[in-house]
């Protein structure tokens, strides 16, 4: 048999021997070129394939990124949110972590698109997007970390209404809408090269079920999958040395987030700093007008009864009582403030809140002025509520006042009093139950709802410079939240505004208020009858000397301590005091401590708390079951918290025998 596939004929001559072997050897030649030719274009075809599939999940991890970061900023903003109204921590440091998360994504998103010129430049505005609202953002978290959670929410509330939000929302689905374009024609792409392969591939196996015995396509086939072998062990180390350097490249990023975490802190620090600055300004700005009103007439009215009493003139009352007037005065807005500022805590009681508003008709009508009408309209059946009825009184006078500038000082004023129920989300965050509305209406000028929206925000004001501070309302807003309530605002432009407060009804009993004693000089004789050892623990000594001067006064035997470590040493040395007088913030031992000291010792005694600012010396369960005086005060009502602190102890020991 010859060599090949041929097999020589008998007789046959050796040229036509010699042109079949030449026939066969071109035909397994041309065979040959036409399995290398296939072999090839398979190969091509596979690459076109992988680079489509390629392209093709590139876009799906950009369609993927996008929707990564709008949920990381989404989430960002929604810990951010619980964070201003909690305070709780945890939640600052997930809306952090979800921030820097979305910036890092976005980085992430830059490099995916950075051969697209058109998506590159879209992830460039972002980036600028995703910054501005960051520092928005950072503002509002930094009101939180200092637990000024009101200017806050109004900062929170305004960076939601910020342009930069929904921009990067915009750009986020416009950078998604382009890949999608672009993912369609790839997936095309793909599904043709794939076809392409798939019918090469049909081919080739034709070509090798063909030639499976022949053994230059084993050979061929041998050789093809070495190649390959050495081909994927290539590309193994080549992957090995791709990670290496990525985690290089990952570690140096890491330095460089932490450098510049230690900055954005100590930026984050003088931000705070400034904003505080920037607040008092803005209250000292607000308030001087006010204080130089107020002082002028103590200053002015004392000033002419000093030149009246040095000429022997008798008419000085009515100067004494214009300086008490505007001492009075003074001494309320300080109250507001400390209300404001949350160091002040409420001293709430049962309170019947028709005969609280009904009995401030002739302190209305006074402050209001002649020129406005004030009608009250309280229902026979009001529940009691829960509340401090001073910072009660000061809310209800604040909104008459309001809405007084907002009629120009003329027209009508209503203030009603009844009782409502309440649907879960029917008014703000108030949950379902029943509560006593007071509201006060007006026919002023009325507001657009872009004002209503922000009339709570601390300092917002729409009175002229110098003619309000902007604490009122919020001010109002906060001591209603704190007592459990809500606020609504109903408003129409040039037609009026009422405001509504709702307080939770109260379960017990309303406590019966008396008023301080008016003429304090006519009791003083009867009361030398009543007189005590009274022990008076004040650490400033201006108002320790006028104290004991007032309890001498009312016939009262004072012993004056300026700390509470001294009162201690008067009340082991003696065992006739009768009552005991402090203040509450003091250096060393505070009032409350001071009280729960000697409790053991004294638990019968009697005692008096006279403060003008509490700080955080106290809460309202400390002072709870003890009276408490805020200063400034006059004898009458001096008098009368003696009284009421005595009467207390009273019928608590008759309760207890």
């Amino acid at each position: 048999m010859e060599e090949g596939f041929w097999v020589a004929t008998p007789g046959e001559s050796p040229a036509r021997e010699v042109w079949r072997r030449g026939l066969a050897s071109a035909a397994a030649l041309l065979f040959a070129l036409l399995l290398g030719a296939l072999v090839v274009l398979v190969s091509k075809s596979n690459a076109d394939r992988d680079a489509a599939t390629e392209a093709e999940r590139r876009s799906f991890e950009i369609i993927m990124i996008s929707r990564n970061i709008d949920g990381s900023i989404a989430r960002s903003e929604a810990a951010l949110g619980r964070y201003v109204i909690s305070s709780d921590r945890r939640l600052g440091t997930i809306y952090r972590d979800q921030w820097r998360a979305a910036g890092r994504q976005i980085t992430q998103l830059g490099q995916l698109v950075r051969d697209n010129p058109t998506q590159a430049a879209l992830v460039e505005d972002l980036r600028g997007d995703y910054r501005a609202y960051g520092e928005e953002l950072s503002t509002t978290a930094s009101y939180a970390s200092a637990e000024r959670n009101w200017e806050a929410l109004s900062l929170h509330n305004s960076a939601a209404a910020s342009e930069h939000a929904p921009a990067i929302i915009r750009k986020l689905t416009e950078i998604a809408d382009n890949e999608r374009v672009l993912l369609s024609a790839r997936s095309s792409a793909r599904i043709a090269a794939t076809e392409r392969s798939n019918i090469l591939a049909t081919l080739l196996t034709i070509a090798g079920v063909a030639l499976g015995l022949a053994a230059i396509a084993l050979a061929w086939i041998t050789v093809r999958a070495f190649s390959d072998r050495h081909s994927a062990d290539r590309r193994a180390e080549s992957l090995e040395d791709a990670v290496a350097e990525r985690t290089i490249e990952l570690e140096r990023v890491n330095e460089e987030l932490r450098a510049e975490a230690g900055e954005r802190a100590a930026a984050e620090r003088q931000l705070r700093q400034f904003q505080k600055m920037e607040a008092v300004g803005q209250l000292t700005g607000g308030i001087a007008h006010d204080f130089n009103n107020m002082l002028a007439v103590v200053v002015g009215g004392l000033d002419l009864a000093r030149g009246k009493l040095a000429a022997g003139k008798g008419d000085v009352a009515r100067h004494i009582d214009s300086a008490l007037d505007g001492a009075n005065r003074a001494a309320a807005l300080t109250r507001r403030l400390l209300s404001f500022a949350r160091a002040e805590p409420l001293l709430p009681e049962g309170t019947d809140p028709a005969a609280l508003v009904a009995g401030m008709e002739d302190l209305l009508q006074r402050t209001i002025g002649a020129q406005v009408t004030v009608t009250i309209d309280c229902a026979d059946d009001c529940w009691p509520i829960w509340v401090d009825p001073q910072q009660l009184e000061n809310a209800v006078l604040n909104l008459a006042v309001n809405a007084r500038d907002a009629m120009e000082s003329k027209g009508d004023i209503r203030i009603a009093v009844a009782n409502t129920d309440l649907d879960h989300d029917e008014i703000g965050e108030a949950p379902a139950g029943s509560y006593v509305e007071i509201s006060v209406s007006d026919s002023g000028c009325g507001m657009t709802p872009e004002i209503v929206e922000r009339v709570f925000e601390p300092f917002f004001t729409t009175k002229p410079v110098g003619k309000g501070t902007g604490l009122g309302l919020s001010q109002i807003f906060g001591f209603v939240r704190q007592s459990g309530g809500d606020i609504a605002i109903e408003s129409v432009p040039d037609e009026g505004t009422t405001v509504s407060i709702y307080l939770p009804r109260f379960d017990g009993d309303a406590t019966s208020r008396r008023e301080p004693v008016a003429d304090w000089s006519a009791n003083a004789t009867a009361n030398v009858s009543q007189a005590r050892v009274i022990l008076l623990v004040e650490d400033d000594e201006r108002v320790r000397r006028a104290t004991v001067e007032a309890l001498e006064e009312l016939g009262h035997k004072p012993i004056a301590c300026a700390s509470a470590e001294a009162a201690i040493d008067v009340l082991a040395e003696r065992d006739d005091i009768g009552l005991l007088i402090s203040d509450v913030v003091m250096p060393g031992m505070t009032g409350p401590e001071l009280v729960d000291h000697i409790a053991p010792l004294c638990p019968n005694l009697p005692v008096l708390f006279i403060t003008g600012y509490m700080g955080e010396a106290s809460d309202a369960n400390q002072l709870a079951g003890r009276g408490v005086l805020r200063k400034p005060f006059t004898i009458g009502e001096l008098a009368q918290a003696l009284t009421d602190a005595t009467e207390a102890v009273d019928t608590e020991s008759f309760a207890t025998e």
